[in-house]
């Protein structure tokens, strides 16, 4: 008999059978601290999901910057991610990159989406150019889409392209988190009140679990616009956490 699917999700088979049993992974029960309540899960039905720790939204010289925004608050994650995600590696959890990955020709798109970062139609918005860098904004495989080099992201990890704030919208996200029989995600990244709020809500309506680690998310808008999301994360969605606490947990 052969394995066919992934550690998660597999059948056996042969030239005269199929045994359909999954066989799930051993669990790995962890608790730690969080807010609204104290959490328990199983890591073997888990995932993180990283949001566009990019140089366009994370690094000198990329869009954020050249638009004049402060990028200092985005930056904070990576040193606190490069802590947690090598124990989740090693626990076996997925590492999800979802990073913005314009196509180049921008089809699936539309005006009101476009929009949104180019308001007058004659600014720099996704796809266009920045004079300093000469690399498409956001667009699949330019400088400004790649993960900031100082985050440890790995060839073994999971990379999905997203093109609107969700990442549940036009990708194959959720398609690959229920083969992966994933049922409580940890989100992280930039920015909190924009795309990984927009993701967490859609990952909490389509039934996964949700837990905003605190501490390694960011935003380069306004502060109250974090605690707006915090709270409303707490309120309505799921739970907030800080990475310390989950590291905690897995000792």
């Amino acid at each position: 008999m052969r394995a066919l699917g992934n550690p998660r999700n597999r059948w056996q088979v042969s030239k005269e059978h199929v045994n359909l049993q999954r066989l799930p992974p051993p669990e790995r029960i962890v608790a730690f601290d969080a807010e609204p309540q104290r959490v328990t899960m199983d890591l073997a039905q888990s995932a993180i999901v990283v949001i566009d720790m990019q140089n366009d939204f994370c690094a000198a010289g990329g869009w954020l910057d050249h638009v004049g925004a402060d990028i200092s608050g985005a930056r904070r994650p990576v040193e606190r991610l490069n802590r947690l995600l090598p124990e989740l590696r090693n626990a076996d959890v997925p590492v999800i990159w979802l990073n913005w990955g314009n196509r180049p020709d921008r089809l699936n798109l539309s005006p009101s989406v476009l929009h949104v970062y180019n308001r007058s139609g004659e600014d720099i918005g996704l796809g266009g150019r920045l004079p300093s860098k000469s690399a498409a904004v956001l667009e699949k495989n330019s400088w400004g889409a790649a993960i900031v080099p100082e985050l440890d992201a790995r060839e073994t990890d999971i990379y999905v392209d997203k093109y609107r704030m969700s990442g549940f919208w036009d990708t194959p996200l959720d398609s690959i988190l229920r083969n992966l029989n994933v049922r409580t995600l940890f989100f992280a990244g930039v920015n909190v009140d924009q795309c990984v709020m927009a993701t967490l809500e859609d990952a909490v309506c389509l039934g996964y679990d949700a837990v905003l680690l605190e501490d390694c998310s960011a935003t380069s808008s306004p502060a109250f616009c974090e605690e707006a999301t915090i709270y409303n994360v707490k309120q309505c969605y799921g739970f907030v956490a800080r990475s310390t606490a989950v590291l905690a947990g897995m000792k």
